[in-house]
């Protein structure tokens, strides 16, 4: 069964960074695209980045652009997202995510930031930006 394992979570002050890291596992992994949600108490599942299953393709959702880099390591299979000038509104349980990326079926074909495109979940890890 594949596997993702979110980390790097914690509380940062506005205007900080802090880097999440998603480890998977399973060698089906290699062909699927991984995705950063994000979800707010009181507030739906939203995309944030998604990375392509060779790394060389991103998407970032408004929100992200210019402050969030995600980034693949398919040897090291892991998925980053360095997350810069954090504001109060960042503050969510962050979330990696696994998707169905075929060359007869890319992920660039379907909306990457929806969350019933993914077929596998990691357990979350808790961003809090607080001064």
């Amino acid at each position: 069964q594949p596997q993702l394992v979110e980390s790097g979570g914690g509380l940062v002050q506005p205007g900080g960074s802090l880097r999440l890291s998603c480890a998977y596992s399973g060698i089906s992994l290699d062909y699927y695209a991984i995705a950063w949600f994000r979800q707010a108490p009181g507030k739906e599942r939203e995309g944030v980045a998604c990375v392509d299953r060779n790394g060389g393709t991103t998407n970032y959702a408004d929100s992200a652009k210019g402050r969030f880099t995600i980034s693949r390591d398919n040897i090291e299979k892991t998925v980053t997202l360095q997350m810069n000038r954090l504001k109060p509104e960042d503050t969510a349980v962050y979330y990696c995510a696994a998707t169905i990326d075929y060359s007869d079926y890319p992920v660039w074909t379907r909306n990457v930031f929806k969350p019933n495109e993914y077929e596998y979940w990691g357990q979350g890890t808790q961003v809090t930006v607080s001064s």
